[in-house]
């Protein structure tokens, strides 16, 4: 038997921090009467994926058919990816609701992707000790882009920053710098600089700032009024829950590899049972993912590829070729999973080396476990020694393995006597065939 203590309290670790995440209790929420006089808050914190661009769509939405007069979203990332990004400020674009974003609280910020969001916004508002800026693109590990890419890309989202901010009467310049050369500045200086509009207290100070102010909607401008609206926050779904946390790349390319380690597992080991239930359910989650991500179907055929390369090591002698080569082919496969964006090194790494290991090492004991001699049946007899009870002449009884057999000698003319040792060379049905041991001085097998 395989033991699997490490393998077992790796993933039962790994799913009860993705349920903590997934089945937290949404923020705290006054309950709307789905009427005109309503506010909807919109948290948005953390990394921006395809879950949380998702989650502000809906958000959108759903202030549009309860008919709030106004939407806030409040802001604190780091930042994420692009094409997330542009969901968020295309929703909040064409929002026929006017969305006010808020970076927020004290101490929060909006780098890279949020400093497009935030001034997307038909009022931009921060509070004091924040910042906004450092918005040049890199991968989603963190690493610049190649030199290749790099100015078409840099291109490209400068003129959509600054775009976006001169249509909305802001320092188009300065969110142009942001993303060239990632500069950062906090609160204060955005609004001397015009990136922003308001630097508020807090989010009542906020609220009581907005009335009376004009925004810009698409059919004209019209005066928001706060002062009577009934704060609500929007509370997303258990789908939303969950797509924030598994559409991060690093977190859905985790989950994929947990759920191929835990289904070998069991294959390799049938009746395991825990191994294959929690595969399964990361294989799940990491295809739900998937369909959110960016997947380069060649980097998950080259994964796929692996697998059956140390599937093969178990069934040929390829002196660690076919381990190697799976090595290889899990290392390409995870560098190309994603399109445009990647795994980051510091996670990809380990975790190639810990996988991988983990197959080299189940596909070793499993060539053991297909090459070992059976322990029961009648193959496990042969090779097993005994002893003689009743002279084989041609037939007597020997004692083997715990048990009395009828025997006959090989050769057949050997005449073997009392208490002499010998060894089973062949079994035809309930006769067993014998020889005399080899070594006299063997210890008796009972």
């Amino acid at each position: 038997m395989v033991h699997k203590p490490l393998f077992v309290l790796t993933c039962l670790f790994f799913v009860l921090t993705l349920c903590c995440g997934i089945l937290a209790p949404a923020a705290p929420a006054d309950q709307g009467d789905n009427s005109s006089n309503e506010l909807m808050i919109i948290q948005l914190d953390g990394s921006i994926n395809p879950g949380t661009a998702l989650y502000v769509e809906r958000g959108i939405e759903e202030a549009q058919e309860t008919g709030a007069a106004l939407v806030i979203i409040r802001l604190d990332t780091p930042g994420g990816l692009a094409s997330s990004m542009r969901t968020i400020v295309k929703a909040i674009l064409n929002s026929p609701v006017p969305v006010v974003v808020y970076v927020g609280p004290r101490g929060a910020g909006a780098a890279s992707a949020g400093v497009m969001i935030t001034v997307s916004g038909h009022v931009a508002a921060m509070a004091k000790g924040t910042n906004i800026g450092a918005a040049h693109p890199v991968t989603a590990g963190g690493k610049d882009i190649d030199k290749t890419m790099n100015k078409k890309v840099v291109n490209d989202m400068a003129s959509y920053g600054r775009g976006i901010a001169e249509n909305k009467g802001r320092n188009g310049e300065w969110v142009e710098k942001a993303i060239r050369e990632s500069v950062s500045i906090t609160a204060e200086e955005a609004r001397e600089k015009y990136v922003v509009d308001l630097v508020v207290k807090d989010m009542d100070d906020l609220i009581q700032r907005l009335h009376g102010r004009e925004v810009y909607m698409a059919d004209g401008p019209i005066t928001l009024k706060t002062q009577s609206l009934k704060t609500t926050y929007y509370r997303p779904g258990f789908r939303d829950r969950v797509l924030k946390t598994i559409s991060d790349p690093n977190i859905a390319y985790i989950l994929m590899m947990i759920g191929l380690a835990g289904l070998y597992f069991e294959l390799s080991h049938p009746g395991a049972i825990f191994p294959g239930v929690i595969g399964a359910i990361s294989l799940i989650l990491a295809f739900f993912s998937f369909q959110t991500l960016p997947v380069n179907y060649a980097g998950l055929i080259l994964i796929a590829l692996a697998i059956l390369f140390f599937i093969a090591e178990v069934k040929v002698a390829s002196y660690g070729i076919l381990s190697i080569g799976g090595l290889i082919s899990l290392t390409l496969g995870s560098i190309m999973l994603f399109e445009g964006v990647g795994v980051s090194l510091k996670l990809m790494m380990p975790t190639i080396l810990l996988v991988g290991g983990f197959f080299v090492v189940v596909a070793t004991l499993a060539f053991r476990a297909y090459q070992r001699k059976p322990k029961g049946g009648a193959e496990g007899l042969v090779g097993e020694l005994g002893v003689v009870k009743e002279p084989l002449s041609p037939e007597g009884r020997v004692f083997v393995h715990g048990e009395y057999w009828r025997a006959v000698p090989i050769p057949p003319s050997e005449v073997l006597k009392p208490d002499e040792k010998v060894e089973v060379v062949g079994v035809e049905g309930l006769l067993l065939k014998v020889k005399k041991a080899t070594d006299p001085d063997i210890e008796h097998p009972s």
